[in-house]
């Protein structure tokens, strides 16, 4: 191999020459420089491979979001290992899952979830270790005595640096496989799109077991030297004290519509800030116009998947058009086509299409489903229906995947319908997401009963809960005669939208 093309790599070449500098600080004062992250993630990685970890390995993560978590990430990438974030709210009948799909040899959970995890691990799994959000569990106890030095292993532009699953409208969750190319590549455009230099300062707040967070925020500021005020959560009030040492903010719609409700936000409180970009979910018209009456900024809106990361972005310097996701990123090229797979021209509607080196090469384990995602001359299947008008600006009008977008968070209606088509009492279900002032959109559950005795609205909402993770679970629950369909037996979800939109 001629040179090295482990991300980890490419992120210390844009390490500040003083390793003394802060990667991260916390409003509780708390520091991280480049150089404790470097010596820290050395550390795991010389641990992880002493416990039988080889590259290509997967390493399961299921832990708060904390400086130890951001270490371990690191971690991985420099032992050639691949990173598998999982959602804290998960639940053990999730869980199950995705151990048994993904085959960890090493898995990380907090020491309160060890208990439930135990009895779900793979035999491919060598090592069980927790980590809690305040750095201590066996993983820190563990690795404290190896060296901080630690040669990063070698990998090529196309072996997987992360296994991140998304649920698929059957009910079966799809591993999505990100290589080192795909990140780093998307990375360096970002860095040089968003104009982010070792001046910066990213306001992080969102988590980092998702696209946005993890690989969007973490990657920019690594790719750049630059330096993050780093929360453990959204918190209005916390992220309003913070805004000042700040000079970029990434946030999900929630977090502009939680800004604006609060009334100290104004535009004092952005007064350090170049650029606020939003990401995961579709940003209302109206909130794009009151952000910029509020505050005299304009709302960078860009559009991704975990499939290919960043895809599209409204411009740092010219006209940021709301309602819009802007134009392809340099090297992504971006189509829409027909049902036969014939581009349309400007102004058409139809499905969104992109091909660039951002793009993933595939489901994990799944050839006949990536086969059937990517059109012959390469092009990724998006599932979203856009138009692309005259100016280049792109539009996502609708998905035409069945998904839910709730506080940034994609929910497959399948996956829950499932639940609720087991329990005693259901006879099929149908669930839709409707429109919400705070999350985008809320889950609703329509039923119909199998006999009088149908579960009450709480005990279907409390049986989710304990099957669910707490974002997917019904915030509303109907009952219906009859689920209405189409000549060819489809439920027709739009009539059901339309039919509770008062409620």
């Amino acid at each position: 191999m001629s040179s090295n093309a482990n991300l980890y790599t490419a992120y210390a070449k844009h390490f500040p020459a003083d390793l003394d500098q802060p990667l991260l600080t916390t409003p509780a004062g708390g520091t991280l420089s480049y150089g404790d992250a470097d010596r820290e993630s050395a550390r795991i990685a010389n641990y992880l491979i002493a416990s039988g970890a080889s590259p290509g390995d997967r390493v399961t993560v299921q832990v708060e979001k904390s400086t130890g978590c951001l270490c371990l990430y690191l971690a991985c990438l420099r032992a050639g290992l691949v990173y598998h974030p999982l959602n804290t709210a998960y639940q053990s009948g999730e869980l199950a899952y995705f151990l048994e799909n993904a085959e960890p040899a090493i898995v990380v959970c907090s020491s309160d979830a060890r208990a439930m995890i135990e009895p779900l691990l793979p035999d491919t799994t060598r090592a069980l270790l927790t980590m809690d959000s305040d750095g201590s569990g066996s993983l820190a106890d563990k690795s404290a005595s190896c060296s901080d030095q630690q040669a990063v292993v070698a990998r090529s532009g196309e072996d997987l640096a992360a296994l991140l699953y998304s649920s698929g409208t059957t009910g079966r969750p799809k591993g999505i496989m990100l290589t080192h190319s795909n990140l780093a590549s998307n990375n360096e455009t970002l860095v040089d799109a968003w104009g982010f230099s070792a001046d910066d300062c990213l306001l992080h707040a969102l988590p980092i077991f998702h696209v946005h967070g993890l690989f969007v925020g973490l990657g920019c500021v690594l790719m750049s030297g630059a330096s993050m005020v780093w929360l453990d959560k959204f918190d209005a009030t916390t992220v309003l004290t913070a805004l000042p040492d700040c000079t970029v903010m990434m946030g999900v719609p929630t977090y502009y519509t939680r800004l604006l409700a609060n009334p100290e936000f104004n535009r004092d409180c952005c007064s350090t800030i170049r650029l606020f970009v939003s990401g995961s979910a579709p940003l209302l018209a109206e909130t794009f116009v009151e952000f910029e009456q509020r505050t005299g900024h304009a709302i960078l809106e860009r559009y991704g998947m975990t499939e290919t990361g960043m895809n599209t972005s409204n411009p740092l310097t010219g006209e940021r058009r709301a309602g819009t996701v802007g134009f392809p990123l340099p090297g992504v090229e971006a189509r829409v086509v027909n049902d036969s797979g014939e581009p349309l021209a400007a102004g058409e509607t139809g499905d969104l299409q992109v091909r660039g080196p951002n793009v993933f090469p595939g489901y994990w384990r799944m050839p006949d489903k990536t086969a059937e995602d990517f059109s012959a001359d390469g092009f990724f299947d998006t599932g979203d229906v856009a138009l692309i008008d005259t100016d280049g600006y792109v539009s996502i009008v609708g998905r035409a995947k069945d998904m839910i977008i709730s506080g940034g968070l994609n929910i497959y209606p399948k996956e829950i319908e499932l639940v609720l088509d087991d329990m005693p009492g259901v006879s099929e279900s149908a669930v839709i997401g409707m429109p919400h002032p705070d999350f985008g959109e809320a889950v609703v559950a329509v039923l119909v009963a199998a006999s009088e005795a149908a579960p009450t609205a709480d005990t279907v909402i409390s049986h989710c809960r304990e099957q669910l993770a707490n974002f997917k679970v019904p915030k509303q629950v109907h009952y219906i005669d009859n689920l209405p369909r189409n000549a060819m037996g489809k439920v027709q979800k739009n009539l059901l939208r339309e039919r509770y939109a008062a409620d």
